[in-house]
C-alpha cells in the first residue's frame, strides 16, 4: 500500500568551482537540502572516501644481496629502513576496467638497475635513484616519478623487485596476504588515494525559506584518483550499501511536491529575471554594451541566444565569458528555455513589469 510523505527538499544541482580546481583538489557545492540533511550525506561521503577508495600500492621490495630490512650496503648512502620508507611514498595509478582478466592479482615488477662509473661521473658521483628509474611498467602510471628512493655512490648492477596490489586503506605488513620469497621485504601499504576531505553546511534558499541546507565538499587526493573520481566512486559505494534496505520495504512511499511548488519556482526565478543589469556587477563596456542594446533586466538577458549577443556592436568574446560565468553564479544561462513558468521572448518585460508591481502591492495578487 503506498503511503504519502510530505515534500522533501532534494539536491538540484552540483557545482564545480572551477578556479580552485587543481588536479588534486576540488570544490564541490551541492544544494538545496532538508535542513539536516547537508551533515548526513556530506560526513556518509566524507567516510567513504577516506576509507573505502581502492588504489594499487607498493606491497614488497626485494633488492639483491639485501637479506632484511636492518642492514645497509656498501656503495648506497641510506641503510634498508630509509629505503621502505621512501619506497611508501610511491604512487602509482591504474584505474582497473572491467574487461580486464585478473586486474587485482599482485604484479611483480623486475628491473635491473645499473648504475655505471659514467652515470656517477656526471652526476657528481652520486646518483639519485628515482622512482621512474624502477618503474616503467606500461601497467601503471607513475603519479611522482621523481619520488627519490636511494643515493648510489658506486657502480653496481643489482635486480630489483617489487610486488605492487590494490586494497583500501591502510594495511599494515603483517596483514598482507601472499607467499614471502627469500629477501622478500614486506612493507605496510597505504591505499587510500584521498588525503583530506572537508565538508561545510550553510544556510541556503529555496523562494522565501532560507534555512535549507547547503554542502560544500573540499577533496584533496594525492594524484592516484582525481577529486572528480573519488565523489564519483564514493557517491556509488554508498548508493550500493542501501540498496539492501529494499529487500525489507513494507510500503511504497511516494512524496508530496507541493500544490504550490510550481508557483513558488516561478517566484524564485522571477526575482532572478527582475535583477537589473547593474545589480550583479558587470565591468563597465559589458554594461554599456547591454544598455545600448535595450536589455535593461537579467529575464532580458538569459533569453537571448549567445550567437545573438555576439552581434551586437562593441561586444566581444571577453564580455560574454564574462557574462556567463554571472550567470552561472544566479544559476542562469543565456538562451534559456522559460516556457514552463509562460515565459518567453515575446512577454519577458511585461511579465517583470507586471511581477515589480505586485511586489509594490499596486495589483492584485
Amino acid at each position: 500500500m503506498p503511503v504519502k510523505y510530505g515534500k522533501f527538499e532534494m539536491p538540484e544541482k552540483i557545482k564545480l568551482d572551477e578556479a580552485s580546481q587543481t588536479s588534486t583538489f576540488a570544490r564541490f557545492i551541492i544544494e538545496p537540502f532538508e535542513r539536516g540533511f547537508g551533515h548526513t550525506v556530506g560526513n556518509a561521503l566524507r567516510r567513504i572516501m577516506l576509507a573505502s577508495l581502492e588504489a594499487p600500492a607498493i606491497l614488497s621490495v626485494r633488492i639483491e644481496g639485501i637479506p632484511h630490512e636492518y642492514m645497509s650496503t656498501e656503495g648506497i648512502i641510506q641503510d634498508m629502513t630509509h629505503i621502505v620508507l621512501n619506497l611508501k611514498g610511491a604512487l602509482l595509478r591504474k584505474l582497473t576496467m572491467g574487461d580486464e582478466s585478473h586486474p587485482r592479482d599482485i604484479k611483480v615488477i623486475t628491473k635491473m638497475l645499473e648504475i655505471t662509473d659514467e652515470l656517477l661521473e656526471k652526476h657528481g658521483g652520486a646518483y639519485k635513484v628515482t622512482l621512474k628509474d624502477l618503474i616503467s611498467n606500461a601497467d601503471y602510471d607513475v603519479v611522482n616519478p621523481d619520488h627519490h628512493l636511494f643515493t648510489v655512490t658506486k657502480p653496481m648492477v643489482r635486480r630489483i623487485d617489487l610486488k605492487v596490489g590494490y586494497g583500501r586503506g591502510y594495511v599494515p605488513s603483517e596483514r598482507h596476504a601472499f607467499d614471502r620469497q627469500i629477501d622478500e621485504i614486506v612493507i605496510d601499504s597505504c591505499f587510500s588515494p584521498v588525503r583530506l576531505v572537508n565538508y561545510y553546511v550553510e544556510n541556503t534558499r529555496v523562494g522565501q525559506d532560507t534555512d535549507f541546507d547547503r554542502l560544500i565538499l573540499e577533496i584533496t587526493t594525492d594524484g592516484r584518483v582525481s577529486p572528480v573520481e573519488a565523489l564519483t566512486f564514493a557517491s556509488q559505494i554508498g548508493i550500493l550499501h542501501l540498496q539492501v534496505f529494499d529487500q525489507i520495504k513494507s510500503h511504497m512511499i511516494f512524496f508530496d511536491k507541493g500544490e504550490t511548488q510550481t508557483n513558488r519556482d516561478r517566484d524564485e526565478i522571477l526575482q532572478k529575471l527582475a535583477l537589473k543589469i547593474n545589480e550583479i556587477e558587470l565591468s563597465v563596456r559589458s554594461t554599456n554594451c547591454l544598455a545600448n542594446a535595450n536589455i535593461d533586466t537579467i529575464g532580458e538577458l538569459v533569453v537571448m541566444p549567445e550567437s545573438e549577443m555576439l552581434r551586437f556592436r562593441n561586444f566581444g568574446k571577453k564580455s560574454l565569458t564574462e557574462i556567463k560565468q554571472k550567470l552561472d553564479e544566479l544559476g542562469l544561462s543565456l538562451g534559456m528555455d522559460l516556457a514552463k513558468y509562460g515565459i518567453n521572448r515575446d512577454n519577458i518585460k511585461t511579465v517583470i513589469q507586471n511581477y515589480n508591481l505586485e511586489k509594490l502591492g499596486n495589483v492584485e495578487v
